[in-house]
């Protein structure tokens, strides 16, 4: 006769390699999504829309897949802060052009919005190692262009962006002036027991009590937690305290432990702000704390400094 011990072993088993088997065969459509229930993964608008002044880029990235962003500038010689605008995991960058439309006008910027592989318009298949590319490409773009100012170029990562744009400003000390966070999570192996619970038990990252077994199975871990403690540059924390998607503990986690080596940390909480309308919810308070973030740390320079910085990059 079987017995319960047996039972509930065989039973813990059957989980675990179920855990493996969804992990292994479909990791990447949990964690990247590029097209929505229901849409086509085509852009259902352009900024022209909205009659935004901008253009298409078309880049490469390192290993050669063609990616493609949306240039927007306020205005045709804006030398304003320059965001290089990075998005959450679903949709493409069309679904955020509002939010942008009001960026740039609060702010007084330029906004590039990047398509990663496989979103949008661009080529290729989503994985950490090749948005990591795309993100290089699209700032090695920036540094190259003449029609702005390049010692102000400003990461903004929302959620999953905000991984990719941590990653991004730990590596280019010299080419990202600061970095803007919002309701971005520790880890996906953090995020993979928030969304399916009973994986908590084999898999995780920041405080896991687990035996973490399942780890090694993750190919996108986009570790934040390891990666924001390297960040020399400012950093804004914006964190929704009703955020459904991403608890809001895990904002508070990557705030103490980049401020435990880095004094040029802000964080800004907004209590009915969600994991995509914080922008939103927060109004006026929003923006100004983005504002005051930018006159504080990303200062405009004299004419002769810009104007000389404009030449030795021609």
């Amino acid at each position: 006769m079987v017995s319960y011990a047996s039972v509930l072993l065989y039973g813990l088993g059957g989980i675990v390699v179920a855990g493996m088997a969804l992990l292994v065969a479909f990791q990447e459509k949990l964690v990247y999504v590029p097209v929505l229930p229901g849409l086509t993964k085509s852009y259902p608008i352009t900024p022209a829309r909205l009659r935004l002044l901008y253009e298409d880029v078309w880049l490469r990235s390192s290993d050669g897949v063609r990616l493609h962003a949306w240039f927007i500038k306020l205005f045709p010689d804006c030398r304003g802060p320059t965001i290089l605008f990075f998005q959450e995991n679903a949709g493409n960058i069309a679904h955020r052009l509002e939010m942008v439309r009001i960026m740039l006008q609060r702010l007084q910027c330029n906004v590039f919005m990047l398509s990663y592989r496989g979103y949008g318009d661009s080529d290729g298949f989503p994985s950490q190692h090749g948005i990591t590319k795309d993100a290089q490409a699209a700032l090695d773009h920036l540094v190259q262009r003449t029609d702005i100012d390049t010692s102000r170029i400003v990461v903004f990562g929302r959620s999953l962006g905000g991984a990719v744009g941590a990653v991004l400003t730990k590596n280019n000390p010299d080419k990202v002036a600061a970095i803007i966070l919002e309701n971005t999570f520790t880890s996906i192996l953090d995020m993979a027991g928030v969304l399916l619970p009973f994986l908590k038990w084999f898999i995780g990252k920041s405080g896991s009590k687990g035996p973490r077994v399942m780890n090694f199975l993750v190919r996108s871990p986009w570790n934040t937690i390891d990666i924001i403690g390297e960040i020399k540059q400012p950093i804004l924390f914006l964190s929704g305290l009703q955020d459904e998607m991403v608890p809001p503990s895990h904002m508070l986690m990557l705030y103490a432990k980049a401020a435990a080596r880095n004094q040029q940390c802000s964080f800004v909480e907004f209590p009915t702000g969600m994991h995509m309308d914080t922008w939103l919810a927060g109004g006026d308070g929003y923006w100004s704390t983005i504002q005051e973030f930018l006159e504080k740390n990303v200062s405009q320079k004299k004419d002769g400094d810009s104007t000389r910085k404009d030449s030795e990059a021609r």
